[in-house]
């Protein structure tokens, strides 16, 4: 295949592997090719932030000469030795650990450390052959749901580039929809994989709690064991496909687990629309959306049920009240937040909220002072959510959900972020409101694919996240290929 062609970037992994497996494009001329594009367009966006060239074209002859060994000597060039993703160039979020790369999570005290290891989550593509050639943007510490520090500056959106990308994984997600990567590894626990894959026209998939390794992520610093509660680590790509594909590779132990550790994801409970048992949930006086979106996740649970699926606008989890979610949501962020204050802050804080007064700031300010007794209380009701949810999907399936209320928002920096305002559909509207719908999902621990929908009027992309139960991530997945099929799924910016 011409390494030219305008349609090589946006290829898929499925659609890439193939044609690297039978030599028709070698890894070097791919990344060869993808590098040209960062060099000519990430000028325009400022979402690759690290590249390491030299050593990602070395790793690429590498495994362009072993194929051709093979081919040499009778085998085909299929050989599982080489690895499912072998040769594939990717770019890597830069909260990650990548041997070898500089790591700084946009944080301007750690813009010379190098890390000498991969994460676990990203050591699961690089053992398939993955070649890791850049990093990409976020906000410091991965603290907001819009991608700039002051160490890197500003990631702008391809589809406009006055709004954000979205975060936390906002540089990842304007990567795949700028065809610079067709796979990228995001983070996420307030929806920092969701709402940046929404944002931008991509696929991204928060994973249950659990089954992906979280070592060598920054937040903690470098080298820290403890798993933040809520967080994980997962696939964004340009196809739900690719999402399921790199899922699997990244599923994994920690050190602690990894001597007896097993895990056998279930198999999806349906592959097709018909049988398949649809909640709808695509507006909430707690949390409103814009019309558009809404009626776009309509539209799409009727052509479901169009094609056999069951659908119910009304079904809930018994006694479920979304104030209540989002309150035990803001109170175990905040604790899992809480490293973001020293103890001097957070006893400031704490005098502060027993004046009376109202506390502003970033991400997880609101819990950040929860003491331990409170953190058990919390996590208790949060128990009882999850057999809820547990219950509620003995009779259903998966759930249809908005991501944000809105498509992607203009660039606002302004402080604090607490103070900051969002608009839907002519209302303004607190800020957080972007996070309450991946919480009401993220604090139980529930798998969820983040699929476009179609356009807004604006032009900008809309998406919706497939909910699943605990641990049946490829249910989700599943029927996020479902959503996909019948919206079309990833379409390229214009000009890109």
């Amino acid at each position: 295949m011409d390494p030219t062609d305008d349609s090589v970037p946006y290829l898929s992994v499925a659609e890439l592997m193939p044609l690297l497996s039978d030599r028709s494009l070698s890894s070097r001329e791919l990344l060869e090719c993808l590098l040209k594009r960062v060099e000519d367009r990430n000028g325009e966006i400022n979402v690759v932030v690290t590249l390491d060239a030299e050593r990602a074209l070395k790793r690429a002859d590498e495994v362009d000469a072993r194929r051709a060994r093979l081919e040499t000597t009778g085998g085909t060039g299929r050989d599982g030795s080489l690895g499912p993703l072998a040769g594939l160039p990717i770019t890597v979020k830069d909260s990650m650990m990548v041997d070898g790369f500089r790591t700084t999570s946009g944080a301007p005290e750690l813009a010379d450390f190098v890390a000498d290891r991969d994460a676990d989550s990203v050591a699961g593509l690089t053992r398939a052959g993955a070649i890791v050639y850049g990093k990409t943007n976020l906000p410091i510490y991965a603290g907001d749901v819009q991608s700039f520090n002051d160490l890197f500056g500003t990631s702008n959106n391809p589809w406009d580039t006055s709004r954000t990308v979205g975060g936390s994984s906002g540089g990842s997600a304007g990567a795949v929809a700028a065809g610079f990567t067709a796979l990228e590894v995001g983070s996420d626990i307030a929806g920092s994989i969701r709402n940046p894959a929404s944002m931008c026209g991509i696929v991204g998939h928060k994973p249950s709690w659990g089954i992906v390794s979280g070592r060598g992520q920054i937040p903690g610093p470098p080298g820290t064991y403890t798993e933040a509660d809520i967080a994980v680590i997962g696939p964004m790509a340009r196809t739900v496909e690719d999402c399921r594909i790199a899922l699997d590779l990244m599923v994994g132990p920690n050190d602690w687990n990894a001597t007896a550790w097993s895990l056998d994801l279930p198999p999806a409970r349906r592959r097709e629309p018909d049988g398949l048992r649809i909640a709808v949930w695509s507006d909430d006086v707690y949390c409103p959306v814009d019309p558009e979106i809404s009626t776009a996740i309509e539209s799409v649970a009727g052509r479901l049920e169009q094609a056999g699926a069951t659908v119910s606008t009304e079904a809930r989890p018994s006694g479920f009240d979304f104030a209540k979610a989002d309150s035990v949501f803001d109170d175990l962020l905040g604790a899992a937040e809480s490293g973001s204050w020293s103890p001097a802050e957070i006893e400031e804080m704490a005098e502060r909220l027993r004046n009376g007064e109202r506390l502003d700031g970033g991400l997880g300010v609101v819990g950040a002072t929860i003491r331990h007794r409170g953190w058990l209380s919390a996590n208790e009701r949060r128990l009882q959510m999850r057999a809820r949810w547990r219950e509620f999907f003995e009779d259903w399936d998966v759930v249809l959900a908005p991501i944000s209320p809105t498509v992607a928002i203009p660039h606002d920096h302004s402080r604090p972020m607490s103070a900051r305002v969002i608009d839907v559909a002519g209302q303004p509207r607190p800020y957080v409101d972007q996070m309450r719908w991946m919480g009401l999902f993220g604090v139980v621990y529930l798998p969820a694919t983040a699929v476009p929908i179609g356009l807004h009027s604006s032009g900008l992309p809309m998406g919706l996240q497939v909910v699943g139960p605990f641990l049946e991530d490829h249910t989700a997945l599943a029927a996020a290929a479902m959503v996909e099929s019948i919206t079309g799924g990833f379409q390229r910016p214009p000009g890109w």
